[in-house]
């Protein structure tokens, strides 16, 4: 029989052992599997995101050194646009373009459509975790990594374009080298890229197919949102009644879109630009309509980003349609 005044002791391995089992955040369970499953796509899309960003940041400096090498912001635009390459800006712009698409091609597109193919989702239809939680996991951990990277994209091109934005010489504002690069729009194209192409995938169940589909689909959202962007903003009329010679035309605020321009009467009635063009001479024109001043239609640059938000909260819309699709078409049919 043992002594009750005997008390146990353990080593001083044994103590200090749940000190040094103690880990940071790691990854674990579905989370780490599907991170481990799509690794080699999550880590190509950060390295280069990486080095995009760094590149940027790279060329804001430079810019930054020649604007101020000419005068800038002390000098008028005329001083220090030479110091400006605006080839440089397009040809980032050009390339920045095709980031929603190659994410909804190569990481949307095979997501669900590698597994259905190959038989994974049986395998996991098999275990003991529900089709709704899979398709939150692999949703989720792609999605913050879409996110995040266009994010930081969209950030360091606003700030190397900043400098430059009010000049239309260098990137319009409206354009989609600069709307649809700067702001919320790159993460909402992206994202909605990203998930149609996970349905398509879903859909289709085949992994080359599902990817030439949704190349096709991206471009075409990528031509209905350039014929729809300028519609996103509210369109401001500025009229004058000075006449109609060049010096009576309005001062639009700076770095303004012109959308049309329209000669007025007198009574209020608008008439083309150009129905002066056949006229002898301009009085004359005038005389014969009436003409006594313009009515122009612009956006301001002002606009833009109220535009912008408005444009990526109707994609963002879409896109948790798409998801709640997925996931209605996931849990009655994943395999």
């Amino acid at each position: 029989m043992s002594d009750p005044t005997t008390t146990s002791t353990t080593s001083p391995d044994e103590s200090a052992a749940p000190a040094t089992t103690t880990r940071g955040l790691q990854l674990s369970g579905m989370n780490w599997l599907i991170w481990r499953q799509h690794r080699a796509a999550f880590w190509t899309i950060l390295a280069i995101t990486a080095l995009s960003v760094a590149g940027l940041v790279y060329q804001r400096a430079d810019l930054i050194d020649q604007l101020t090498a000419h005068g800038w912001p002390d000098t008028a635009p005329d001083e220090w646009l030479p110091g400006v390459h605006a080839q440089r800006f397009q040809l980032v712009s050009f390339g920045l373009g095709f980031v929603p698409i190659v994410l909804g091609v190569f990481l949307g597109a095979p997501l669900l459509a590698g597994d259905l193919e190959n038989g994974t989702a049986k395998l996991v239809a098999s275990q003991s975790v529900t089709p709704s939680r899979w398709l939150a996991t692999k949703l989720g951990i792609c999605a913050l990594v879409v996110i995040v990277c266009t994010a930081v994209l969209s950030i360091a091109f606003g700030r190397w374009w900043g400098p430059v934005k009010y000049e239309s010489t260098v990137l319009g504002w409206s354009e989609g080298s600069a709307f649809d690069n700067s702001g919320p729009v790159p993460v909402a194209l992206a994202l909605f890229a990203f998930v149609s192409g996970v349905a398509i995938g879903m859909l289709l169940r085949r992994t080359l197919i599902s990817m030439v589909v949704t190349f096709a689909f991206a471009v075409v959202i990528q031509v209905v949102w350039h014929f729809q962007r300028l519609n996103l903003g509210h369109v401001v009329t500025i009229t004058t009644h000075k006449g109609i010679g060049p010096t009576a035309f309005p001062q639009l605020p700076e770095a303004a879109l012109e959308i049309d321009r329209s000669l007025i009467s007198g009574s209020g009635h608008t008439y083309g630009w150009g129905i002066c063009a056949h006229e002898a001479s301009e009085k004359v024109c005038a005389q014969k309509f009436d003409l006594v001043g313009w009515s122009v239609e612009y956006l301001p640059l002002s606009q833009m980003s109220s535009m912008q938000w408005f444009g990526a909260s109707i994609l963002f819309i879409l896109t948790a349609a798409v998801t709640v699709f997925i996931f209605i078409r996931g849990r009655q049919r994943i395999v």
